[in-house]
């Protein structure tokens, strides 16, 4: 029997699957592929974040984390890249600790 996934793993995957006395089938991506698989693992990962709660919650906002710093190293950047700009737009525009729903704007006259 074959289960078929057709997605991006972590990269000890394949070796775990072996140990496990199965046979992966894996293949390298290109640039291009690997690009637009990560963003299908982070929609992926946001999924399982949504429906996720207390440490199962923090063990999948740890997998969207590791997609995020994959997509930050195609930039060239890494993850205190992407903290210092969070912080920085946290600074000018604020967080979301004080939870503010914006209902509407209306325009002045």
């Amino acid at each position: 029997m074959e289960q078929i996934y057709n997605k991006l793993v972590r990269d000890k995957i394949p070796n775990i699957i072996k140990e496990n006395g199965e046979i992966p089938v894996v293949r390298v991506l290109d640039e291009i592929e690997y690009k637009i698989e990560l963003e299908r693992k982070l929609h992926e990962e946001y999924q399982e974040v949504i429906e996720s709660s207390g440490d199962d919650r923090v063990e999948e906002l740890a997998d969207m984390l590791e997609v995020i710093k994959a997509l930050a190293k195609l930039e060239n950047k890494d993850l205190n890249d992407v903290i210092a700009v969070a912080n920085k737009k946290a600074k000018k525009r604020g967080a979301f600790d004080d939870k503010i729903y914006l209902v509407k704007v209306i325009e002045s006259e």
